[in-house]
């Protein structure tokens, strides 16, 4: 299915960095809560993440990681989720973030 370029430009991802992790065992498939910093303008997000096979809680505080932020919420388990980080997807749901190759600002738009 092609996408038209206003249809991508309806997608806002942002970049962000986490500041707080959490193990999420309510969670049907293990996964982590996030909390993201995206900057002045759009502030803090939370987010669940299945990324508990390549990641622990320690590496990912301070990692800046891209999502996209105007998705509407969502409600897992008893944790409503604001954002959804992107991640490259391999076999056997093992999620390697997408983030920068720099650090940049909190809340730069990708695109």
């Amino acid at each position: 299915m092609e996408l038209s370029w206003k249809d991508f430009e309806k997608v806002e991802m942002r970049v962000g960095t986490i500041v707080e992790v959490n193990d999420f065992p309510k969670a049907r498939k293990p996964a982590y809560q996030l909390k993201i910093d995206f900057g002045e303008q759009i502030g803090f997000r939370k987010s669940s993440a299945q990324i508990t096979a390549r990641y622990n809680i320690d590496e990912l505080k301070g990692k800046q990681v891209v999502a996209v932020v105007n998705f509407p919420k969502k409600q897992i388990a008893n944790f409503m989720s604001e954002c959804l980080v992107l991640g490259a997807v391999g076999e056997q749901n093992d999620i390697v973030l997408l983030q920068p190759g720099f650090e940049v600002a909190n809340g730069l738009r990708v695109g």
